[in-house]
């Protein structure tokens, strides 16, 4: 072919030589935009701008505006951070450095981890790449040449994966001199791209995260597109270091971890409170709806996994428990058990929807390297419910959970996102059976007034599914709640309910959870309100401060008529100055202080101060009384929770 025929965005053509690099297809357009281009869509593909243009193909130009630059950017800065590693650190070896959601990576083997000037260096570096103006180049070497390149480099893990992963001929990129790296691309066209990066932290890691492989030093980075988006990502990341929920989950006494019980909370006085406000509250918003709450057992025979299919895809992640030569394991999930509730009795076609639901204990064997506080655990809880209907109650038990999933949020001050994931290319099941579930699934959304996007092949291999992305104050998305429809369960456990026909019909199965998991909510929770807890869910709703020990006795006595109303008071009577005590309060994120002196005890009233707008004056302890509880019962304000 002498001649390939280039289709742009906008429908037209053009002929240009077989051979040609992408390059010229934006030169061609504008001189502009072969300045802004980065890379090009060729057909589905991404590729380089030097990525010569071989038959007829669609051709799209990346610029900075694109929808996938940003991870483009990204991978490219994560290569110029190698080289710079390499550079002052030639005895480094090289893992993998991928792009992230919100930056990127890499991994070195190092003979000692990096310390904070070790970072700065390492940027500076990285800048002075930069400014050079580096070409980024592909170089295609033989499989054997490349391994041979490696290997005289010692780096050996570069070597295992071109052999696990290079064909015949493998794709190299360099940067003009510097440095070289075993890797697909594509890349920038060179390192003068590059400019707003960070080089933000490191930590450890291991060799394909197996804590049986090399240990390794990860460093994490982020790049943007200009500084001011890269300040704003940072400012959210030092925030976000200030709610780290394992940091304020120490600080108000809300749980805490040992090493002999790892990825399982110890949850102190306080923390159990909140678990139980929590608790409580998702029982008041289910029963009215309907639910029944069951707890099931903690421990089954292998048998139950066998038959749900999870000792085939999910064994790995089980503990394991051996007793008189049998097999068992703790679970990990509910559902399996509620199958086996729903058959323990004849059901009629009347009896549904079943709605079950369980707050029990579960267990996974995740990895020691990626326990993360409350936000992975091995020990956790779900506000785990199973809804059994038959196929024609989907679309109306979709749209009524869609409907209590925002009434919960809402209380909460949450904002959230949905998704609905459909069918993926490995499923069970027959396609039209998948097509009218995705099509009740919509259904249900537009009659909820639900704006949703599209996952498409995101879905469970038993069923489609919707999820929720929760937004917290500092911009951050947790995926908290998920609906998905299963049935592929009912089939294996031969589930079945008398129809009005009085023949036997098999149910099909909600798989619905709201906080998650209580662990992944609480540590979302006290991120969003960095610490400071509505008052409706706050641990210590109030503490009273006697100013001197003559005023201790009517502090406690105004303590005891606020608990005898149902709030959650404490008293600071310590040998303490009053400045200090009030701090002390306020850095607990009590949401009232209420100071009693002479004067009050005259007037029976308190002095209120709130813990974010300062002093309210006197209110008599019957009117405080009042006022919190109706705050209570309206779940009014959302904390100190502020959007970035």
């Amino acid at each position: 072919m002498d001649q390939v025929t280039v289709t742009l965005p906008d429908g037209s053509t053009r002929q240009m030589p077989a051979g040609t690099p992408v390059r010229a297809v934006a030169e061609g357009i504008s001189p502009r935009l072969a300045k802004a281009a980065l890379a090009a869509t060729v057909g589905e593909r991404m590729v380089d701008l030097s990525h010569p243009l071989e038959e007829d193909a669609p051709v799209r130009i990346v610029t900075r505006d694109g929808p996938d630059a940003l991870e483009l950017y990204r991978h490219s800065t994560a290569h110029l951070l190698a080289a710079a590693v390499t550079a002052l650190f030639p005895e480094a070896q090289c893992g993998i450095g991928p792009p992230t959601e919100d930056g990127f990576f890499y991994d070195f083997v190092v003979d000692r981890p990096f310390v904070p000037e070790d970072l700065e260096a390492i940027e500076a570096k990285m800048r002075e790449i930069a400014r050079q103006d580096l070409a980024y180049e592909r170089k295609m070497m033989p499989k054997e040449e490349a391994k041979r390149y490696f290997a005289d480099r010692g780096e050996p893990l570069k070597v295992e994966l071109i052999e696990e992963k290079g064909g015949p001929v493998v794709s190299c990129y360099t940067i003009d001199g510097v440095f070289m790296d075993f890797c697909t691309g594509p890349h920038v066209p060179s390192s003068g791209a590059l400019k707003a990066f960070r080089v933000l932290t490191s930590s450890n890691a291991y060799w394909k995260g197996d804590a049986r492989n090399q240990p390794m030093q990860r460093i994490y980075g982020t790049a943007f597109f200009n500084e001011k988006a890269l300040a704003e990502h940072v400012h959210r990341l030092e925030e976000a270091k200030k709610r780290d929920h394992r940091k304020l989950g120490r600080e108000l006494g809300l749980f805490t971890f040992h090493h002999w019980a790892p990825g399982a909370a110890f949850w102190l006085a306080h923390g159990t409170t909140l678990w139980n406000l929590l608790a409580g509250y998702m029982r008041e918003a289910l029963f009215p709806e309907g639910y029944v709450e069951l707890r099931t057992p903690l421990v089954y025979n292998k048998q139950l996994w066998e038959t749900s299919g999870h000792w085939a895809h999910y064994e790995e992640n089980m503990l394991r428990v051996e007793s008189e030569g049998e097999t068992y394991s703790l679970k990990p999930m509910n559902c399996p058990g509620h199958m086996l509730v729903f058959a323990s009795e004849v059901r009629s076609y009347r009896d549904l929807p079943i709605r079950y639901h369980d707050q029990s204990v579960l267990h996974r064997d995740e990895a020691s390297g990626v326990l993360a506080g409350l936000t992975r655990a091995r020990q956790f809880c779900q506000d785990d419910a199973h809804c059994f209907v038959a196929p024609d109650q989907i679309a109306g038990e979709v749209e009524r959970l869609l409907r209590l999933v925002q009434r919960v949020y809402a209380d909460f001050g949450l904002e959230f996102a949905v998704e609905l994931s459909t069918r993926p290319e490995t499923f069970l099941g027959e396609t039209a059976t998948w097509d009218q579930a995705e099509t009740q699934l919509k259904e249900a959304l537009e009659a909820a007034g639900q704006d949703y996007r599209v996952a498409e092949g995101e879905g469970n291999f038993y069923g489609p599914k919707i999820d929720f992305h929760v937004v917290d104050a500092i911009g951050r998305n947790w995926q908290c709640a998920t609906i998905q429809l299963d049935y592929q369960l009912p089939e294996r456990f031969q589930l079945k309910y008398i129809g009005e026909d009085n023949a036997e019909h098999r149910p099909v199965v909600i798989h619905r959870a709201i906080f998650g998991s209580f662990e992944r909510f609480i540590a979302l929770l006290i991120e969003h309100y960095a610490g400071a807890f509505p008052l409706w869910l706050a641990p210590v709703q109030a503490v009273v401060v006697p100013i001197a020990d003559r005023h201790r006795d009517y502090a406690e006595s105004a303590a005891a008529r606020l608990r005898a109303a149902g709030l959650r008071v404490e008293v600071d009577a310590r040998q303490e100055k009053m400045g200090y005590k009030i701090r002390s309060a306020q850095l607990r994120k009590i949401p009232y202080m209420l100071v009693t002196g002479d004067r009050e005890a005259s007037d029976g009233a308190v002095a209120v101060r709130h813990r974010r707008d300062g002093d309210r004056g006197a209110s008599p302890v019957d009117d405080f009384i009042a006022a919190a509880l109706d705050e209570v019962r309206q779940r009014g304000g959302h904390g100190d929770a502020t959007r970035h």
